[in-house]
């Protein structure tokens, strides 16, 4: 059941848990309007990990009605990725399936497009009218808010929601400065791309993921992702979950430039 706190006016979440039914391989969370810009998107909750983050439940969160690869192309992933610069400049080379100098390491072609192939198929039942069962999905794993799409682009209810019986999270945006956002930097790790970028943040108090090029070096309170290969992927993201904003009490987190557009950066 949602109701209305008078006092901070955010959403209140009031949780009964639910009899457990067959696990889907993913289920819409939210279908809706985007925070950034108001346009529709739909977020699917898809229950298998990979190797790197482990068995975390992986959020995507789509443009709703359009391919993922013509979304970027076009610029109308905006409306899920907002002012993150990995987005790339817009196309209208037709030879080409996504933009110009994108340097996001998600691949579109694979994974995101998966996804949303089969969400137009109505592989994913829909529960986003269901709190309980959102809620109950995240009961003794954790979620990775935005393997695709930033977190920000949902409304804090839906997160709060998948987050509040989950064991943790991780979670990064690139929303500091939108004009549309009020930051959760209790949720999120803050990307930046330069020790500049971050040593803003640090003033804040709150922390940062960096992506290093090659030949930088740490500050004295980052440390290098014990995920990522430079540092022996020591573990998965789920036995890790460093990466959750300024609610979990250590250093700001560093990796180097990885994935498909690491050659943009």
């Amino acid at each position: 059941m949602l109701t209305q706190d008078n006092f901070s006016g955010r959403v209140v979440i009031t949780l009964t848990k639910t009899g457990s039914n067959k696990m889907e391989k993913g289920y819409i969370i939210y279908r809706g309007k985007s925070n950034l810009n108001g346009k529709p998107i739909v977020v699917v909750a898809l229950m298998n990990g990979n190797k790197k983050t482990g068995s975390m439940i992986q959020l995507y969160i789509l443009v709703d009605g359009i391919d993922p690869r013509e979304a970027n192309k076009i610029g109308c992933d905006d409306t899920i990725c907002g002012n993150c610069k990995h987005k790339g400049d817009v196309s209208i080379n037709p030879l080409r399936k996504i933009a110009e100098n994108r340097s996001c390491y998600v691949q579109l072609g694979q994974g995101v497009l998966i996804v949303y192939n089969q969400m137009l198929k109505g592989a994913y039942p829909d529960i986003s009218c269901s709190p309980d069962k959102i809620a109950d999905l995240a009961i003794g794993r954790s979620v990775r808010v935005g393997a695709y799409g930033d977190g920000h682009a949902v409304p804090d209810y839906v997160i709060d929601c998948i987050l509040s019986k989950s064991e943790g999270h991780t979670a990064y945006t690139h929303q500091a400065d939108h004009p549309m956002v009020t930051l959760r930097h209790d949720i999120y790790m803050l990307s930046v791309e330069s020790l500049q970028g971050a040593m803003r943040f640090w003033e804040q108090g709150y922390r940062t993921f960096r992506v290093l090029a090659q030949g930088d070096t740490l500050a004295n309170n980052e440390i290098l992702c014990p995920a990522s290969k430079e540092a022996g992927n020591k573990v998965t993201c789920n036995n890790c979950l460093l990466c959750a904003g300024t609610s979990v009490n250590a250093k700001s987190i560093a990796i180097y430039a990885h994935g498909a557009g690491k050659g943009n950066l």
